[in-house]
């Protein structure tokens, strides 16, 4: 079994899957993980893995890596009606990124003023297995994380 660390991609507190604010994301419908509520400012949102950009929208962003372990991260709940106000990309999709890359710059108070919740959810796509994903003693306590801090382990 390969184990993948996967970082937060944004600092501020670390937040259990099950606690997020969308059922799509809390019941595991994308897959497992774990979740930052954000600092509250401009932040910049960096690369969770090292690997190949597959998917890149202002607002989400998805990295394969070499193990072909797909991980999504989403910048705040509902936030695709924003059409990419709020968001600066730096790379294009298909771009190769190293962990810890800058990906977007994510610009909470535009996210907030909209009446919409910040959080990121990061999981890994298409895990049907919650036990399959060992998130960080962070996470468990719901304490604060770093940017590029291990937010969780995936496991496949």
């Amino acid at each position: 079994m390969s184990r993948t660390p996967v970082l937060a991609p944004v600092a501020g507190r670390a937040v259990a899957l099950q606690d997020v604010p969308d059922p799509v994301f809390s019941a595991g419908m994308v897959g497992y993980g774990a979740a930052v509520d954000p600092r509250r400012g401009v932040v910049d949102a960096i690369a969770p893995v090292s690997g190949r950009l597959v998917k890149l929208m202002p607002h989400a962003y998805v990295v394969m890596t070499a193990d072909n372990v797909g991980v999504l991260v989403h910048l705040g709940l509902d936030t695709v009606g924003l059409n990419g106000e709020g968001f600066t990309t730096h790379v294009s999709q298909g771009d190769e990124v190293t962990a810890g890359q800058v990906v977007i710059t994510y610009e909470v108070p535009v996210v907030e003023a909209k009446g919409l919740n910040p959080i990121v959810p990061v999981v890994v796509m298409d895990e049907r297995e919650p036990g399959n994903v060992t998130v960080a003693e962070a996470v468990s306590t719901g304490a604060d994380i770093g940017a590029g801090a291990e937010l969780f382990t995936a496991g496949r």
